[in-house]
């Protein structure tokens, strides 16, 4: 359930942030790519942030003696 929510709140983000920015660039802009590379982008953080973190903290070692 988790993976659906993402992309739909990445495509949701996504749009606006597309949305802005090619209205700054003067550039043309594609709801459906705007759309595809947000969802993908929110996708790999919902998985690599954790790993990422997970693999950073401290391991914790007994003090038993």
């Amino acid at each position: 359930m988790k993976y659906i929510m993402v992309a739909i709140w990445s495509a949701i983000f996504g749009e606006i942030l597309g949305y802005i920015v090619s209205q700054l660039n003067a550039g043309t802009y594609s709801f459906v790519g705007v759309a595809v590379i947000a969802i993908i982008v929110g996708e790999v953080a919902l998985v690599a942030i954790p790993a990422i973190s997970g693999s950073a903290t401290p391991k914790e070692t007994s003090s038993e003696q």
